[in-house]
């Protein structure tokens, strides 16, 4: 039986954190691999976050140039035009990129996206799977993160799904999305699948092996996050949260794993509000260094103010933590258990909710029960990666 040739492109990666998209990525990358023939079409920044040792594709760079990492409008503007002009002369290089089965898009950003609508129009034969993993929100509306000097990267990311989202209802053949409420954004007749995201069950199984969960009242950090650094995850407001709580709890800790544009300001922030001995920035971590922490805090924070899910969080609530979040739409799909919702936008409560999880026994453990059951019976990287490999093997019939 000839294996199904995937190609994947990841074309716009500009280095700022691991997004929701690109775990999406690197664990269908993991997970296909002994079933699909599988190519990579990608800049240096995507090929650089490449889990050692698990990835077996051919990889093909269309870029090893960085761009600023400053990410000014300008610069952005640069970096896509370069994006879009290597990624197409490479395509024009390789001529068996015409021979797969399956182009995946990674993203809706453009350096990814156009060469997938190239390829399709030219190869009809060819099945389009598109990530569109988020919708930017009109950058004149309340829910809009993109203030003040972002205002107009956030106009210009509006702008462009205008432009990309009539091209992938008209070409895609399948559309993957995390979060079911954006399902109806799509046309009547497209193929949508709701992926959310997952959890590497077995690896946190083994990890948890060696090293069982300490009693949570010995565990070093009361609450941990896991995000990029990026306005809508609410990094910003966390530290107003923490301040908040510090105020009843003076010695509660909080772990920070990530990293991104906002770094200079949480820095500032942090110093500004005296937090230094209650807020610990720990950068990027993954595997066993990202388990420890897990492992030695109490609850998990995802104090989001847009976003289209969020498994960062998941990840912790296999270990049992319970997790606290406003309570965004696309959350009440994504998290209808284990996660205590707070009214938008309120700082006050949601600190007075991660007091009230870290005083009240009877609340932690029944969120925490709730927060594991869902991440085992729900959330399966392997589960997960087998239905979408199904559904478009079906496609390619």
């Amino acid at each position: 039986m000839v294996k199904l040739k995937v190609l994947f492109i990841a074309n716009n990666n500009i280095g700022f954190g691991l997004s929701g998209g690109d775990t999406i990525f690197l664990k269908l990358l993991s997970h296909w691999k002994k079933q699909c023939s599988l190519t990579l079409l990608a800049c240096q920044e995507a090929i650089n976050i490449l889990p050692k040792n698990s990835v077996s594709a051919k990889i093909i760079i269309t870029d090893s140039v960085n761009p600023n990492p400053h990410n000014s409008i300008s610069n952005l503007f640069l970096h896509y035009l370069r994006r879009i002009f290597k990624v197409f002369t490479t395509i024009h290089r390789h001529q068996d990129l015409n021979n797969h089965h399956v182009v995946y898009s990674v993203s809706d950003f453009l350096p990814d996206l156009l060469p997938a609508v190239y390829l399709k129009i030219h190869n009809p034969h060819i099945k389009w799977i598109a990530g569109y993993y988020l919708f930017a929100p009109p950058p004149w509306s309340k829910s809009s993160p993109y203030h003040g000097i972002r205002y107009f990267k956030g106009f210009v990311y509006w702008l462009i799904q205008k432009f990309t989202l009539p091209l992938v209802n008209r070409y895609a053949d399948l559309v993957l999305i995390t979060s079911a409420p954006d399902r109806s954004r799509f046309l009547p007749s497209k193929s949508v699948f709701v992926i959310q995201g997952g959890v590497d069950l077995p690896v946190i199984k083994k990890y948890l092996q060696t090293h069982p969960l300490p009693p949570v009242s010995h565990r070093k950090f009361d609450a941990c996050f896991l995000g990029r650094f990026h306005p809508q995850k609410g990094v910003l407001e966390l530290i107003d949260i923490w301040k908040i709580v510090t105020s009843t709890q003076p010695n509660a800790k909080l772990a920070i794993i990530g990293k991104g544009e906002l770094e200079k300001q949480m820095h500032l922030k942090i110093l500004k509000l005296k937090l230094s001995q209650n807020i610990t920035l720990l950068g990027f971590r993954d595997g066993n260094s990202k388990y420890d922490i897990f492992r030695q805090s109490k609850i998990v924070v995802h104090p989001a103010t847009y976003d289209s899910g969020g498994m960062a969080a998941a990840e912790a609530m296999a270990f049992g933590l319970p997790g606290i979040s406003f309570d965004l739409e696309s959350l009440k799909t994504y998290y209808p258990q284990g996660m205590i919702k707070t009214p938008c936008f309120d700082l006050k409560l949601f600190a007075r909710n991660i007091l009230n999880l870290l005083t009240d026994q009877n609340l932690y453990q029944k969120t925490s029960y709730q927060a594991n059951n869902l991440i085992l019976s729900k959330w399966s990287w392997e589960k997960k990666s087998t239905e979408i490999l199904s559904t478009i093997s079906t496609l390619s019939s």
